[in-house]
């Protein structure tokens, strides 16, 4: 797979990326997008998610600060991107975490068509039906084997599936994809999980077509800028800084010397 054209196609196309998405991360989110190349909105009033899904290339939802009205707002822009067939990215965040929050995010599921679904180990073995416990939006401990749970539960919603850790498994469409590139320090910074998400439907929105490669490929391009600027940064605050630097300038070579993709 060639993983830069991915990235190209992102910065020649220019995407809209809508969200609606966790009030925490949001800034970080909407960065990340700028930082390649694409353009991010985050229009979470009913009254306008249906017309903004429909001018975007793709939607991303982040259940990380739901409410049932966000919730609502996410069905409505849900279904006017169902209509106009872009990619609908949904973030688990913190499922297994409540009750209220595992019910919320079957109800989203069976509203919206879901494209990809994303999240870490623990947030996806909830959403496939295990019994797990995730820590806030901390991962939990999961004895399954997650190559298995993320080809279940690709089957089961005929979605891209990617979890998140250590090693990223992406599958869809009958494809497995490992992304192996990242670094320990994302972990200490708030809203790196969040970003990712925002990095998938940013890729995907470029590249619809192609959604399981789309998806390993925005997670490899990220996660090598991850590495690119812990080399820059002293502590979480400075390797966020550098994160966006890294991200902008990303070019073809960094890419083709770091990407651990199988």
């Amino acid at each position: 797979m060639h993983i830069y054209s991915f990235l190209q196609a992102v910065r020649d196309k220019k995407p809209l990326v809508h969200h609606i998405t966790n009030w925490v991360t949001i800034y970080d989110c909407a960065q990340v997008v700028k930082s390649l190349g694409a353009s991010p909105v985050m229009a979470h009033a009913p009254e306008e998610a249906a017309a903004m899904s429909g001018i975007a290339s793709a939607l991303v939802l982040n259940i990380g600060t739901l409410t049932t009205e966000v919730i609502e707002s996410m069905k409505i822009a849900g279904a006017a991107a169902n209509r106009k067939g872009i990619p609908v990215i949904l973030d688990a965040c913190g499922a297994g975490a409540t009750e209220y929050r595992n019910r919320k995010s079957l109800e989203l599921l069976d509203a919206v068509k879901i494209d990809v679904i994303k999240g870490n180990a623990s947030e996806v073995a909830s959403i496939a039906g295990l019994a797990v416990a995730t820590k806030g939006v901390d991962v939990g401990e999961v004895a399954d084997d997650l190559r298995g749970v993320a080809k279940t539960l690709s089957q089961q919603r005929a979605c891209t599936v990617a979890v998140t850790g250590a090693e990223d498994i992406v599958v869809g469409q009958g494809k497995m994809f490992l992304v192996g590139n990242g670094h320990p320090m994302m972990a200490n910074v708030v809203g790196t999980g969040c970003m990712a998400t925002s990095v998938i439907g940013t890729f995907a929105g470029a590249n619809p077509e192609q959604l399981p490669e789309a998806v390993a490929a925005g997670l490899a391009c990220y996660e090598i800028a991850a590495e690119l600027a812990v080399k820059k940064s002293e502590g979480p605050g400075s390797f966020k800084q550098h994160l966006f630097d890294c991200v902008l300038q990303l070019d073809e070579k960094q890419i083709r010397s770091l990407q651990q993709v199988h």
